[in-house]
């Protein structure tokens, strides 16, 4: 009785952290599009949306208009997107490696897209043809890693040739990346690509988000789906084996997702790190180790972070700062905080 007890006040609490980031997240969406260059007062924003949906934004002014529905809102959709989607595939990854260090980028999943992206801006393609290859060569990156691995490791050995062979792919996606820069032109294509490679969501579109969304969702439902079998491989290959789970085909599945999540927010933001690997701990210590629980808890958690940083990164100096400075400036200390302070939540 005590322990039935002691579990629906545990459900409890973690079904009212998830209510209360679910309002955190909420909150953070309304007061992004207030804030910035252009400031933009809570009265305004209400009735610039209550035009817009009865149709009459033709009353809003052209500056009003441009700012918040151009500018605003595809950028701050896309942060929430682009945090939750890094959150998600870097706690999947740590807990299908059973590793509290692997971060989403384990298997070369960015170097290779960020290698995509780079061909393209030297060859000087589209936006559209940017976003392409960087997915495309993403899934390849993720692909060869597994392939290599498939053909080495053998028995329990291979999962951590898995990790080797990974660091190995993404050091050669990252040499790759840097010989890209060394035979750009220097005055161009070398800043653009270099700008591009920092991470940022100064040129969002709507058309972006439209792209990046499909795949997004294909990578973030069929892991909420299966989150609660990620809780079963944490506790090892015989363990899951034992009840009933294809712990081949899991382990597929939950790579492809991952892999997916990554390529597509690198396709459309350039490469930001230090999300995937630090959103989870927090995540952890908050709500624990159960994925039923995390996978959620990451998604809202991520979507607040990134929204946060996309803000202080438009707002802090008059120049726009790259984001994946910022989530390093942040995330680094950070995550030191959470390895002094942080070990209980881990386990």
């Amino acid at each position: 009785m005590d322990y039935t007890k002691n579990e629906i006040q545990k459900r409890t609490g973690q079904n009212l952290i998830i209510f209360i980031l679910i309002v955190l997240l909420i909150a953070t969406f309304i007061v992004s599009f207030t804030i910035g260059r252009f400031p933009i007062s809570l009265n305004q924003l209400i009735k610039a949306f209550y035009l817009r949906i009865t149709g009459n934004e033709a009353l809003l002014k052209d500056t009003t208009q441009s700012v918040l529905f151009d500018v605003r809102l595809p950028r701050i959709i896309a942060a929430i997107l682009v945090g939750a989607a890094l959150s998600v595939s870097g706690a999947t990854f740590q807990g299908l490696f059973k590793n509290p260090m692997v971060s989403a980028d384990i298997l070369g999943a960015s170097a290779g897209a960020g290698f995509g992206a780079a061909v393209a801006i030297l060859l000087s393609l589209g936006t559209v043809w940017i976003q392409l290859l960087s997915f495309v060569f993403g899934f390849a990156a993720v692909a060869l890693t597994y392939a290599i691995s498939k053909a080495v490791g053998r028995g329990s050995s291979q999962m951590l040739v898995l990790i080797l062979t990974g660091m190995v792919v993404q050091a050669l996606f990252t040499s790759s990346i840097s010989l890209t820069k060394y035979v750009a032109d220097p005055d161009s294509k070398l800043p653009a690509i270099t700008f591009w490679l920092m991470g940022g969501l100064s040129s969002i579109t709507m058309n972006d988000i439209k792209i990046v969304l499909i795949p997004i969702l294909l990578g973030v439902i069929p892991l909420m789906l299966i989150r609660w079998k990620l809780n079963v491989l944490s506790f090892g290959d015989e363990e899951a084996k034992s009840l009933g789970i294809d712990t081949t085909k899991m382990r597929a599945i939950t790579i492809v997702c991952s892999t997916l999540l990554t390529a597509s927010t690198v396709s459309i933001c350039g490469m930001i790190g230090w999300v995937g690997l630090v959103i989870p701990h927090l995540a952890r210590m908050i709500v624990g180790p159960n994925y039923k629980v995390l996978l959620p808890a990451s998604f809202l958690i991520g979507g607040i972070f990134m929204l946060a940083v996309d803000d202080l990164a438009r707002c802090l100096f008059a120049v726009e700062i790259p984001l994946g400075i910022l989530t390093a400036m942040i995330g680094a200390p950070f995550f030191i905080y959470l390895l002094l302070n942080g070990k209980k939540g881990w386990l």
